[in-house]
């Protein structure tokens, strides 16, 4: 299976399970991050930006002051793939950084 084949719900819902804070959202999965000021919300979403285009694959952001909301899902798949749980891994790795 390629990273750009829709998974089924029991792939998702492994991710989900094994991933505290993200959650399936119909056909995506999205999480929210919490940081202390409207700068700190701004460098993440740069990060996360920067990431989807290395990657050609962008989420949906949401920035408000001190909380980011991002949901991945594959548009063109019309649902989740393997490439949106690994961009999720790699948005909870620069969250942390």
């Amino acid at each position: 299976m390629g990273k750009r084949d829709r998974l089924s719900g029991d792939e998702i819902a492994r991710f989900v399970a094994a991933h505290p804070g993200w959650a399936q959202a119909g056909e995506r999965i999205e999480r929210s991050y919490s940081f202390p000021d409207y700068g700190a919300s701004v460098g993440f979403v740069m990060r996360v930006a920067l990431l989807a285009e290395r990657r050609d694959h962008h989420p949906d952001i949401e920035l408000s002051w001190g909380k980011v909301r991002v949901a991945w899902s594959t548009h063109d798949a019309g649902g989740l793939t393997a490439l949106d749980l690994e961009l999720a891994e790699l948005t909870d790795r620069l969250s942390a950084g």
